[in-house]
């Protein structure tokens, strides 16, 4: 069975509240045979990654980068995952008080060099979610989960 693995970091209501719709969309009942597996960004590991088939991504945006925790995360996996997690597919959201451009370009270079695939655009929100946002996370984590769907 595909594994999706939701990597995230959540200090905040907001980004507590797009990890919820980010999960509530991968676990749909309509999405069959996909495992989804949360892990907080200070506890992910490498076995982790490598396990899974595809990766949805959580931050928020602290001074203009990646929150230090999902930057710790990519730091102890980038190596070990290198070469076996290439062209896998991943999402990402993204929360920010007034700007999340730099997270993006951090998110962005690493995932690169890493080799993953983005299999949609990042949702971002600045300031507080609203119905539209939440919509688009559980629409970010029904898509990426959709796309680890075994064909039938």
């Amino acid at each position: 069975m595909p594994t999706l693995l939701i990597v995230h970091h959540t200090p905040s209501p907001h980004c507590q509240a797009m990890f919820e719709a980010v999960v509530s969309g991968a676990t749909a009942p309509e999405i069959e045979g996909v495992r989804v597996v949360r892990r907080a960004a200070l506890s992910a590991t490498a076995a982790d990654v490598l396990e899974a088939d595809g990766y949805l991504l959580g931050t928020p945006a602290n001074l203009g980068y990646l929150s230090g925790a999902l930057k710790h995360f990519f730091d102890q996996i980038y190596y070990p995952c290198l070469d076996e997690t290439r062209g896998r597919p991943f999402g990402a959201y993204v929360h920010g008080g007034n700007d999340v451009t730099g997270a993006l370009r951090a998110l962005d270079s690493i995932t690169t060099g890493l080799g993953w695939r983005r299999a949609a655009e990042p949702v971002t929100v600045t300031g507080e979610p609203g119905k539209a946002d939440i919509e688009a996370c559980w629409e970010l984590g029904a898509t990426i989960a959709a796309g680890l769907t075994p064909d039938t």
